[in-house]
């Protein structure tokens, strides 16, 4: 698949079929995650694989729109030090959609699940949920969980004619 067609074909899947992810996929999403880039090379980022169906499950009660992670066949962590670089919020989003387009180019679907800055259902944030299920360290921060297995839907993006051009501006903003 080139580029054009990768994004063009990327939307957020929401249902998965129960067909567990081939281990060498899971290899190239493991590659992906670990060549994405940080700044100054710091690779602050670190990453959690769930494959586990019991704890998808509570991984799905972190937050409203945490739904997708229930009966993924995957779902990956993606935290980082913030200790080791300033920048890990855009190391650790970098690194997210970098897993979302290597799923899509494997024939996978993904959803990003964003949880910094985002609640639990009792008003904790949803980072130190994931943080305390997963038994993560304290001095890293979660910014997302990626849910991924085979579509069981299809979403359509946007045609040429729907791509908003008027967000587009040359040299100077014109609003």
């Amino acid at each position: 698949m080139d580029m054009k067609e990768l994004l063009q074909k990327r939307r957020s899947i929401r249902k998965y079929t129960d067909t567990p992810i081939e281990k060498e996929k899971v290899e190239q999403l493991i590659r992906a995650a670990l060549l994405s880039p940080t700044s100054r090379n710091t690779r602050a980022w670190e990453f959690i694989l769930v494959e586990d169906q019991e704890v998808l499950a509570k991984l799905s009660l972190a937050k409203v729109g945490a739904q997708p992670l229930k009966g993924a066949a995957l779902g990956i962590v993606v935290c980082a030090d913030p200790q080791k670089s300033d920048v890990w919020v855009e190391d650790t989003s970098i690194a997210t959609i970098i897993l979302q387009l290597q799923a899509q180019d494997l024939g996978l679907g993904s959803c990003w699940v964003q949880i910094r800055e985002r609640n639990y259902q009792d008003g904790t944030p949803a980072g130190a949920y994931v943080k305390k299920l997963l038994d993560i360290p304290d001095h890293l921060q979660v910014e997302s969980i990626i849910a991924l297995g085979y579509p069981a839907e299809t979403r359509q993006g946007p045609s040429e004619d729907e791509l908003l051009r008027e967000k587009i501006h040359w040299h100077t903003y014109k609003g």
